[in-house]
């Protein structure tokens, strides 16, 4: 009897062995080859920005910290995607080699806020995204609120 459930037996162990071998991935390991992958980025060559003011002239991935998160600026299509802090590895490191024309930098800005708690929320989301900038070796190109 236990023959002719055999074959069925070893199909649904197979596939229930399968199954849980592909584990989620580990969000630890993402963040370390993602900062690898940005580290792999040629250092900043300030010579080749120097000379640049304000986003329009831009070329590096601009970052406009906001109360409630840190904005990716698309240049050329003057978007915002407002990001988490914490997704600021993972969406640097997405961005194509060509997105880094003078190494590794990013400019970085606030939004003009006026109210005591978006200051606040500011001023935290700044340190997290200048440690997390810093962590990589990504240098900073503070732009002043405008």
């Amino acid at each position: 009897m236990v023959r002719r459930y055999l074959p069925w037996l070893t199909a649904f162990a197979t596939l229930t062995l399968g199954a849980c071998s592909h584990s989620a991935p580990d969000p630890a390991a993402q963040e370390a080859a993602a900062a690898a992958h940005i580290a792999s980025i040629p250092a900043a060559n300030p010579a080749k920005f120097h000379d640049i003011h304000g986003s329009k002239s831009w070329k590096n991935p601009y970052l406009i910290v906001k109360p409630d998160g840190v904005a990716l600026l698309d240049v050329a299509n003057n978007e915002e995607h407002i990001l988490n802090p914490d997704e600021l590895t993972q969406k640097l490191a997405q961005l194509p080699e060509t997105a880094w024309p003078y190494g590794r930098t990013v400019a970085v800005t606030e939004a003009v806020v006026t109210s005591e708690h978006d200051k606040a929320e500011i001023r935290k989301n700044k340190a997290i995204v200048a440690g997390t900038l810093e962590g990589m070796h990504v240098t900073i190109n503070w732009i002043p609120a405008a």
